[in-house]
């Protein structure tokens, strides 16, 4: 067996940079990391709203009849109305269609290069998810005419998570998943101790907000900052509100969580921003996770075990 060290590869999936890093022995490497790309692939041909044949517009394209869809697929749908439910709805992926009204409705690279889009008035089922039908025998789903999913950031969160059982089954000594900001990591590190987690700062990229120490979990981050784009009606912002189907303008700038899986640090970093400091850091708390909310003002306020796993920055004070 080859010496054992860190092995990394860097790709593009989901709309988002990835970094995979791995402790593994040399002769492994590669072909770990080739596995991990082509997961990757494959659920993003499951999972993207903009690959028109992919299982989840397949799956809106037939809302209100049954649709059979893979195991993964299945999974995160779950897991998705699960979310909903535990936040209270500030978790809504049924958004779609308000996050095409407000001109969402490319890849943000191609976003980005436009002209400003025509806002249209958003529409909505809300509660929906009630109604949704899964059946984990058959991986059915039926969902109500009208409603239309839309996985983004859960998809990544999902995806680090699955993607580090599957290198952990590959028998790797430690593994650190960074797709897009939605941080999974666990194992041993090349140099010891805990992996050391970078939390820019939304107003400055570039720029550390804070480093963490994880020995095994996840670090996610949810920001308004990130995907904008400009509108006939002003700069609009992917993290929509549910209660008005608009980008929310709740004074939170970014949330980042600390929990143990990538999928549920990212559903909660988003709904505590929807919600606002006050009511997210409760929801955070609520849910036994950890914290850091940034302000419109730029005001970083630790909510939970925050300040327990930070290694460098300045000590906060909520």
């Amino acid at each position: 067996m080859g010496e054992m060290r860190e092995y990394s590869r860097a790709f593009r999936a989901m709309g988002s940079d990835c970094v995979v890093r791995l402790v593994v022995a040399n002769d492994r490497a590669e072909p770990i990391l080739d596995r991990v790309v082509e997961k990757m692939t494959e659920l993003e041909q499951r999972w993207s709203r903009f690959i028109a044949d992919s299982e989840l517009s397949q799956l809106n394209d037939h809302s209100g009849a049954p649709v059979f869809v893979s195991p993964e697929t299945f999974a995160i749908v779950s897991l998705a109305v699960d979310a909903w439910r535990a936040t209270g709805g500030r978790f809504d992926p049924t958004l779609l269609d308000a996050l095409r009204g407000s001109g969402y409705d490319e890849t943000f690279d191609e976003l980005a290069a436009r002209a400003p889009a025509v806002v249209v008035e958003p529409t909505s089922i809300p509660g929906g998810l009630n109604s949704v039908d899964l059946d984990a025998r058959t991986f059915l789903i039926q969902t109500p005419s009208g409603l239309h999913f839309d996985l983004g950031g859960i998809g990544k969160g999902y995806a680090a998570d699955c993607l580090f059982t599957q290198v952990t089954e590959d028998g790797v000594n430690g593994a650190c998943l960074d797709f897009g900001g939605d941080v999974r990591v666990g194992g041993a590190t090349a140099e010891g101790g805990g992996w050391p987690i970078v939390i820019d700062d939304p107003f400055h990229p570039g720029e550390d907000l804070a480093v963490l120490g994880l020995g095994e979990g996840a670090v996610t981050t949810s920001s308004r900052l990130r995907r904008k784009w400009s509108t006939t009606s002003g700069e609009a912002h992917h993290l929509l509100d549910p209660a008005t189907a608009r980008p929310s303008e709740s004074g939170l700038a970014a949330v980042t969580v600390i929990a143990a899986h990538a999928a549920w640090g990212e559903v909660h970093a988003k709904a505590a921003l929807i919600a606002g400091a006050n009511e997210g850091a409760a929801l955070i708390e609520n849910a036994g996770l950890s914290a850091l909310l940034v302000t419109d003002a730029g005001e970083a306020l630790p909510v939970g075990q925050f300040e327990a796993f930070r290694i460098e920055g300045p000590t906060l004070e909520r």
